[in-house]
């Protein structure tokens, strides 16, 4: 069990940069049509939780974390409590995302409000009516990059 931040942090990274290196050797480039649609979904989030909007924030996720979640205001506490870099955001950069078996990876690069960087990664799932919708997101700080 991960008891501390540090060791957290520290096991996030390895997860990220492990996953990234499995992802670049199997994964597909996507369209740039679903690629921008990708981008999209996590912009309408990020532009939600600006202005804690947890109905529409809620929306941009798969059904099945609506449903273990519950609640879109407990969506919105959630992100608010472990992820501030995302619920605030200073400045986003997206990577190209990668496709892999119906999923994509999304990979962007986030600046915190106090000016320190992170890598959020992620997760979409493409819906029956051909929409994307997140499945998740694993934040990792940025030792890669000086802020």
């Amino acid at each position: 069990m991960i008891r501390s931040p540090a060791r957290l942090l520290a096991t996030l990274t390895i997860a990220c940069a492990a996953l990234g290196a499995q992802v670049q050797a199997i994964a597909q480039p996507l369209s740039e049509i679903e690629a921008a649609k990708v981008r999209e979904v996590i912009v309408q989030q990020l532009s939600a939780l600006a202005v804690d909007d947890a109905e529409k924030a809620f929306a941009t996720a798969t059904p099945e974390v609506r449903q273990q979640i519950g609640s879109s205001n407990r969506f919105l506490s959630m992100v608010r409590g472990a992820y501030p870099m995302v619920y605030r955001p200073a400045a986003v950069n997206f990577h190209k995302p990668e496709f892999e078996d119906g999923s994509v990876l999304q990979l962007v690069e986030i600046k915190d409000e106090k000016d320190k960087a992170w890598l959020a990664l992620f997760a979409l799932e493409q819906q029956s009516d051909q929409t994307w919708r997140i499945s998740g997101c694993v934040v990792a700080e940025n030792h890669w990059i000086e802020t």
